[in-house]
């Protein structure tokens, strides 16, 4: 059995976010609605509200929402070599951190670091959302 539409609100609550939100998404292209219902009411799939959940994510790690929307619409080559671009920096960065001085090793160990997370919350979310 299949799960029915949600209207906004229900999308909303699902989520955790506000129904604001979910119309700003909308508004910009991070979200699609289904369907409507007769009194022209937006309708959402259920697997929206993760989809909202892999936008939040990405929004928290820094993610502006025009490069989370080119990711998620645009094709898997696109997400792929962009993916494969950053992983060539971050090794870059781990060469350098290993060549730097104690000062600047510190500080490139720890972007290189948190290049490592983005790269991975990215490649997590580009298997778990699909594009629109």
């Amino acid at each position: 059995m299949t799960e029915r539409l949600l209207r906004i609100g229900e999308l909303a609550t699902r989520a955790g976010v506000s129904n604001r939100t979910v119309d700003y998404y909308t508004g910009i292209g991070l979200l699609t609605p289904a369907d409507r219902t007769p009194g022209n009411f937006r309708l959402y799939a259920p697997s929206d509200a993760e989809r909202i959940a892999a936008i939040r994510r990405l929004e928290a790690n820094g993610v502006s929402l025009d490069d989370i929307s080119a990711a998620l619409s645009g094709n898997r080559s696109d997400v792929t070599a962009l993916l494969d671009h950053l992983e060539r920096d971050l090794h870059a960065l781990q060469e350098a951190a290993q060549t730097a001085g104690p000062e600047a090793n510190g500080l490139l160990t720890a972007i290189a670091l948190r290049a490592q997370s983005l790269i991975a919350t990215a490649l997590e979310i580009t298997a778990a959302v699909p594009p629109l």
